[in-house]
C-alpha cells in the first residue's frame, strides 16, 4: 500500500454543545470537551488507525498543549513531522453545537499559520507515495506557500496527490479561481456539497461534479446523509452511495475526515470507487459514534 504523506493543520477543538437555546448575554447550561482535531491531522490519524503508512507534516505551538497533540499522532502510529513555533500556540478551534446539533467552527490557526516551504522534510516525497493536502492549509495566505510547494515537489516527484476543500465560507473568501488554480495537477478532489457549490456555482451536486471533473481527473463529492458520489473526467455515468444510517453521538466531529482516510487506502490499492465509497461512508459512520474527530484509541 502506498504510504500517505498528510499535509495540514493540527488543531486542540474544544467542543461546547449547548443543552438549550442560546441564552444571548446570559449563560446557557452546556457540555464543554476538549480533543485533538485539525482536519489534516484528523485524516493522518485515521489512516494510521486503519494501516496505512502516514507521515504528517505541520507546525504546532511550543506549548504543552502542541506536546499533547503529537504525542496523540504518534499513538496511533502516525509518523510525525512537526515543526515547533517558538511564538505562536497551538492552533484551537471552538465548536458550538446548538441544542439542535447545528456546528459553528470558530478557528484560531495559531502556528498552523505559519507553516514554511523550509518546513516541507525532503524525504517523504517519491514516486511511492501519495500526497494529501488539507485544504485550510492552502486557503490560509500565511501557510500557502508550504502548500503550494509540498504540490509542486509531489507533481516533481511522481506523487499521487489530492486535495479537499477545507471550509466553504473561507473558501469563498479565497476565491474559487485561485484554488482551482492553487490546485493544477491534483489527481483527485474532496468536497461536500457546500463546497462544490463555491467552486462551481452549480446546486445540484451531480453539476458540480461533472463541472469539477475539467479540472481534476477524479472528484468525491460528499452528500450528508444521502451518501457519496465520485466523478472522473474519463467516465459519463457517476458512482454513488448510500451513507449508513447511524444515530450520532452528541459531540461529534470530523466524520467528513474520517471519510477521506476510509477512502484513500482502497482507490490507492486500485480498488472500484464504489468500493471506495463504501469504506469512507462505513469509517464516516464510526466517527458518527463517537465524540471528537479522532478514532477512539480504546476501541
Amino acid at each position: 500500500m502506498a504510504r500517505v504523506v498528510v499535509i495540514g493543520d493540527l488543531m486542540t477543538d474544544s467542543v461546547a454543545r449547548a443543552f438549550y437555546p442560546l441564552a444571548r448575554g446570559s449563560d446557557t447550561p452546556a457540555s464543554v470537551m476538549t480533543y485533538g482535531g485539525g482536519s489534516g491531522a484528523n485524516v493522518a490519524a485515521w489512516l494510521a488507525m486503519e494501516g496505512t503508512d502516514t507521515t504528517f507534516v505541520g507546525r504546532r505551538g511550543s506549548d504543552i498543549t502542541g506536546r499533547t497533540r503529537e504525542m496523540e499522532l504518534m499513538g496511533y502510529g502516525v509518523d510525525s513531522r512537526l515543526v515547533m513555533d517558538p511564538e505562536r500556540p497551538t492552533g484551537t478551534c471552538v465548536v458550538m453545537i446548538t441544542h439542535r446539533g447545528d456546528r459553528t467552527m470558530l478557528s484560531d490557526p495559531g502556528a498552523n499559520a505559519r507553516l514554511q516551504p523550509e518546513d516541507l522534510p525532503r524525504d517523504v516525497f517519491g514516486p511511492d507515495g501519495h500526497l494529501h493536502v488539507s485544504g485550510y492549509t492552502l486557503i490560509n495566505a500565511d501557510s500557502r506557500r508550504a502548500a503550494r510547494m509540498a504540490l509542486r515537489m509531489a507533481r516533481e516527484t511522481g506523487m499521487s496527490i489530492s486535495v479537499d476543500g477545507g471550509s466553504h465560507a473561507p473558501l469563498e473568501r479565497a476565491g474559487a479561481e485561485n484554488f482551482l488554480d492553487w490546485t493544477t495537477g491534483t489527481r483527485l478532489l474532496f468536497a461536500n456539497t457546500d463546497q462544490a457549490q463555491v467552486l462551481t456555482g452549480r446546486e445540484e451536486p451531480e453539476a458540480a461534479a461533472k463541472v469539477l471533473t475539467a479540472w481534476y481527473p477524479n472528484v468525491v463529492i460528499k452528500l450528508g446523509d444521502a451518501g457519496a458520489l465520485w466523478a472522473s473526467k474519463t467516465r459519463d455515468d457517476l458512482v454513488t452511495v448510500p451513507a449508513e444510517p447511524v444515530e450520532p453521538s452528541p459531540g461529534s466531529i470530523g466524520a467528513g475526515d474520517a471519510f477521506i482516510a476510509g477512502f484513500l487506502p482502497p482507490w490507492l490499492a486500485g480498488k472500484h470507487p464504489k468500493d471506495a465509497l463504501a469504506r469512507a461512508q462505513a469509517l464516516a459512520a464510526r466517527a458518527l459514534h463517537q465524540p471528537g474527530a479522532r478514532p477512539d484509541l480504546g476501541d
